[in-house]
């Protein structure tokens, strides 16, 4: 497997920390240079990203749309892709849209949506393998 650029892991970082649009800018500039397979794993990391940050600022039909897009673009990827635990990402990623598509529109946010979740539910991260 050819190594990722210093910018990916860096946009994995930011992605676990919470900065979500941040990971989002990194990982479009990776995207809008990338070739696939490449190309279409960073489109569906900035998605995620991209909808999380939606639900942090009440746009849960933003999320629920976005998660629904990023998890269908990694969904083609195996299991483990470029040093990620892809199924984890997946799994977390789907766990959350079916909260938000349960809910939605009673929730409007990500403080409204957590407790009505199971207790396993949680917001996704990037696992590096």
């Amino acid at each position: 497997m050819e190594n990722l650029p210093q910018e990916f892991w860096e946009g994995v970082e930011q992605f676990n920390k919470g900065q979500f649009y941040t990971c989002h800018d990194t990982m479009e500039f990776l995207w809008s240079e990338a070739s696939e397979p490449h190309r279409t794993f960073y489109q569906g990391i900035l998605q995620i990203a991209v909808a999380l940050y939606h639900l942090n600022n009440n746009n849960v039909r933003g999320a629920a749309i976005l998660l629904g897009e990023g998890s269908n673009r990694l969904q083609h990827y195996p299991s483990t892709y470029a040093g990620i635990d892809v199924n984890q990402l997946l799994y977390q990623s789907k766990a959350l849209l079916s909260v938000i598509q349960r809910n939605f529109p009673r929730a409007n946010n990500l403080e409204n949506l957590l407790p009505e979740a199971h207790s396993n539910l949680k917001i996704p991260q990037i696992v590096s393998i």
